[in-house]
């Protein structure tokens, strides 16, 4: 792989699941690319195709029969798609990597602790079985698990929530991967324990160089823990940028949209929070034009007979991370002063705020 080339690049990549009503656009024409050491943020609400475009990167999205896979992934300049189910394997754990959103699905509950981390060192690392087991309480030990020689041989039952999230994070981590994609990691976490996990694994990227995904809806987890952020909308990438150029300068009103209903610090506690009215259109008969278009206050014409794509902002055209936004009237432009509409002003303050919660 050439050093300017990206580890990970997905070119107009679709995923679609036949239903009895239609097919299902799940993921629509997505294009991305991760470098080498660092985060991409991918946020959006439930139903965004968040999950099966980090699935499908994975390759663990079947194709034939009910499911169409379109598009490109390549990852170290290898085409993914076009590799067997046997050589995708071969990358899974070893190169690639992902921490599933429910640990308790994740684990098998008849297995040791042990043998879930095991079973991975043996197969891509030729260690034998006490080397294996020594590693892996060494990878515990790593992930904050205390008495790490006596969890490794209890059930997936015997440990607390915490604990099985930090048991998936050591299996991921286990073969040191080159990117990990981490689907939701603290969704059925308390706030306190849902802290540790995001320290620990901004402490292991940062130790490891590894580059990463973190899915999530909520726009908290992902100020403080990425570089970039892309926000899905409808199986979309909506709009894409520097982390805090997205957090203070959004162009997207969904991104807007979903600014306004972060809870501010000096918010009264009693005080009604933002919403976005209406919800995801269906998309097994997805809207002639933008799918936001439904929700979004500013909609034009223009919005409802045509699909935008995804642009530059012409002040950052030709940077290395330019902020990209697919919208016909993208904030800060002067159509969208003209409506008269006032807009919510996301500033470094509400991302600081964010970082601290």
């Amino acid at each position: 792989m050439s050093c300017h080339e990206p580890l990970l690049t997905v070119n107009e990549v679709s995923t679609r699941f036949r239903t009895k009503r239609g097919h299902l656009r799940a993921v629509e024409r997505v294009s991305l690319q991760v470098e080498a050491g660092e985060t991409l943020g991918l946020v959006g609400e439930s139903g965004s195709g968040k999950s099966v475009l980090g699935q499908t990167i994975m390759g663990l999205v079947s194709h034939g029969g009910n499911t169409t896979v379109t598009g490109q992934v390549l990852f170290e300049g290898r085409d993914m798609q076009s590799l067997s189910r046997k050589d995708q394997q071969r990358l899974w754990g070893k190169d690639i990597a992902m921490v599933f959103q429910d640990p308790m699905s994740a684990l098998n509950p008849f297995k040791r602790i042990g043998t879930h981390i095991t079973e991975s060192l043996r197969a891509h690392l030729g260690l034998d079985k006490k080397q294996a087991r020594e590693r892996a309480i060494e990878l515990l030990r790593k992930v904050r698990i205390p008495e790490p020689t006596r969890r490794i041989d209890q059930y997936p039952h015997e440990l607390s929530g915490g604990m099985r999230q930090r048991v998936v994070i050591a299996m991921a981590l286990a073969c040191d991967p080159k990117l990990v994609i981490a689907d939701e990691p603290t969704t059925a976490l308390d706030v306190t324990v849902q802290k540790q996990i995001l320290e620990l694994l901004d402490s292991l990227r940062t130790e490891t160089r590894m580059a990463g995904i973190l899915i999530s809806h909520d726009l908290g987890v992902v100020s403080g823990q990425t570089d970039r952020v892309a926000v899905m909308y409808a199986g979309r990438v909506v709009e894409t940028a520097p982390t805090r150029q997205l957090f203070t300068t959004p162009r997207h009103p969904y991104t807007e949209a979903l600014l306004a209903a972060v809870p501010r610090l000096e918010q009264d506690p009693h005080t009604r929070l933002e919403s976005i009215e209406g919800g995801l259109p269906d998309m097994t008969r997805p809207p002639a034009g933008c799918a936001f278009a439904s929700r979004c206050k500013y909609t034009q014409q223009k919005c409802r007979e045509v699909v935008p794509g995804l642009s530059a902002s012409a002040d950052t055209a030709g940077a290395r991370h330019p902020h990209e936004v697919a919208c016909h009237f993208p904030l800060g432009g002067p159509a969208v002063a003209e409506l008269g509409i006032p807009t919510v002003a996301a500033v470094d303050d509400r991302v600081l705020e964010m970082e601290a919660i």
